[in-house]
């Protein structure tokens, strides 16, 4: 990255303070300003963290910003990133990156077409864990995967956010918000995928919020499927079930995913987080454990040093993309590929059919130390 870019948010929630307390990891970023619907939300946002709080509009005709992160709600990724790409600024969305795969087509196009640089989270697979994971697979220490398993389990929003009505939406459930993790790693660590099948219900028709806020003791309807079992079959031949739900109050289900490969088989830490224990066995042996700490990206930095986030390294990643001329390895195709992914899984179970994906992409590149310190390195 051979300069500083100058960075805007749009979306002064939750998910703003990380990206903020972030950004100084990544010299090559630096976050100036934050605009959000609420001019009260983004000026306590911008003084927390000494930045300008501007008017969604301000920030987009600002000629000193030159890329945007869009952390508005799901319905809206589109439109904001259409109207960031379209003030001629580098854009970079919270998950999911759109709803439709339509409107994914449309942002990739309108990019390639100004040539500027799109991508989305997550950018959690760059992580450790993710990293070391993929080396080892390249590297066939399991030798060629044939299945795999993946369950995203919990009792869902209500307990702990304090407007979770969003969630239980269209866009929202355990797909379209969780699944981005999940399918980005395995589109990292397998490569793209062909077909998915399906089958979705709701476990309820409405939600107790239970967390402090407004809602509290309120109930909150359910529009979405909260309980989905896919089948994923990948280009390479790999088959995954992933099982999503938010109606589950407890499981036994230690590893999130779980590869299985023609030598050995593989338990990946949660792509959740940056980091994490990943642990192969050689064919029926024992497991070995590798520990990702020491692999960029992978130490626990975060929530007194519990886990490892890095939150901002797919934008800087993309800011590097730009400068050097590449595709970010958190780009718009992969992440409209996930998106095509998570919207064919329900359609799937609302059909009752096998769909095939009407989009592809590559393995995004692997990150090396290397990147790394290039990422990292002063100014």
């Amino acid at each position: 990255m051979s300069k500083v870019h100058q960075i805007g948010l749009i979306g002064a929630g939750n998910i703003s303070e990380a990206y903020l307390k972030l950004a100084p990891l990544f010299p090559g970023t630096k976050i100036v300003a934050v605009a959000d619907l609420s001019a009260e939300a983004a000026k306590a946002r911008a003084g927390q963290f000494g930045v300008r709080a501007l008017t969604v509009d301000e920030l987009l005709k600002d000629s000193e910003i030159d890329t945007v992160i869009n952390l508005t709600i799901p319905a809206a990724h589109y439109e904001v990133s259409n109207a960031i790409l379209s003030a001629g600024k580098h854009a970079y969305s919270e998950k999911p990156f759109a709803l439709s795969v339509e409107d994914g087509k449309k942002l990739v196009a309108l990019a390639d077409a100004k040539g500027l640089k799109l991508g989305s989270a997550p950018d959690t697979f760059l992580g450790g864990a993710g990293q070391t994971a993929r080396k080892m697979l390249d590297d066939g220490k399991i030798g060629k995967v044939i299945a795999g398993t993946m369950h995203v389990l919990s009792r869902g929003m209500e307990m702990w956010h304090p407007n979770p009505g969003f969630f239980f939406q269209p866009g929202g459930g355990p797909i379209l918000d969780l699944g981005p993790y999940y399918i980005a790693a395995l589109v990292n660590l397998l490569g793209p995928i062909r077909t998915v099948t399906a089958v979705a219900t709701k476990g309820f028709e409405d939600r107790l919020v239970t967390a402090e806020g407004p809602l509290k003791g309120k109930t909150v309807p359910v529009g979405t499927p909260t309980t989905i079992n896919a089948i994923l079959h990948f280009v390479s031949g790999a088959q995954v079930t992933l099982t999503a739900s938010w109606d589950v109050w407890k499981h036994g289900h230690v590893n999130p995913i779980e590869l299985y490969g023609s030598e050995g088989t593989m338990l990946v830490p949660d792509p959740n987080f940056f980091g994490g224990t990943l642990r192969y066995s050689e064919k029926n042996g024992d497991y070995i454990e590798v520990d990702t700490s020491g692999a960029p990206f992978g130490k626990s930095n975060w929530q007194d040093g519990k886990h490892a986030n890095y939150r901002m390294l797919g934008v800087a990643d993309l800011l590097d993309a730009a400068d050097h001329g590449r595709e970010p390895r958190c780009s718009g195709r992969v992440a409209l590929h996930a998106l095509d992914a998570m919207v064919s899984i329900l359609d799937a179970a609302a059909q009752e059919k096998v769909i095939t994906l009407s989009t592809t992409t590559d393995r995004p590149a692997p990150l090396t130390q290397a990147d790394a310190d290039r990422l990292t390195a002063a100014r």
